[in-house]
């Protein structure tokens, strides 16, 4: 879970206080600057190296929670934040995966999540499938998500809005069921979040009513 920066400064000792400090005035800085005419997309700000850096300054346990708040106070802008998934580790694009829902990027993000899905990296699935995805996937991607969850041994708890999003998915259910049949054919075991999915594609949507 993503720490606030108050938690931060409470866990962190002085000289990572002084460099999150740092880092954040920084991050403000460039979010202050005129950024409509960047001139390269391979141009890094300098906050964008204390991004990569804040594993070995403040901790890999606090990396995600000060990761997220340099793109929030940068208000980080789709080539940044593309260039930071693209060239970062596993754990950088992790942040940025967490923090997408938190900045003003429409669904123009929508390709970074679209390729943490495909990957087999269980951290990066499990970031992907956040309120960002429940709100920019398109229904066709967002149930190929969920099948990617269970298929990675992803709790469907980390999926945002499962139970808004699946209620009454009847196309999700023929999936999950047939996700399901394949498993015990193979002689493997059904995931029990499979059964929690599919009981919310069973349920109807409540029907509108005339104030509504």
């Amino acid at each position: 879970m993503l720490k606030s920066r108050k938690e931060l400064d409470a866990e962190l000792d002085a000289t990572a206080r002084a460099w999150l400090d740092a880092a954040l005035t920084e991050a403000a800085h460039a979010a202050t600057e005129d950024t409509t005419a960047e001139a390269s997309p391979y141009a890094s700000p300098p906050w964008e190296l204390r991004y990569a850096a804040a594993g070995r300054h403040c901790g890999p346990g606090h990396a995600d929670s000060v990761r997220s708040l340099l793109l929030i106070e940068a208000r980080a802008p789709l080539p940044s934040v593309t260039r930071l998934y693209e060239q970062g580790t596993a754990a950088e694009r992790r942040a940025v995966l967490l923090t997408l829902h938190r900045l003003a990027l429409d669904s123009t993000a929508r390709p970074l999540v679209e390729d943490a899905l495909r990957t087999n990296d269980t951290r990066l699935v499990a970031a992907a499938v956040g309120p960002y995805a429940a709100a920019h996937l398109d229904p066709h991607a967002w149930r190929h998500a969920v099948l990617k969850c269970l298929f990675t041994g992803v709790p469907l708890t980390a999926v945002a809005r499962l139970d808004e999003r699946a209620l009454g998915d009847a196309e999700l259910a023929r999936m999950l069921r047939d996700f399901a049949a394949e498993r015990t054919a193979a002689g493997r075991e059904v995931p029990a979040d499979l059964r929690t999915a599919l009981a919310l594609t069973e349920i109807a949507p409540a029907a509108p009513t005339e104030e509504s």
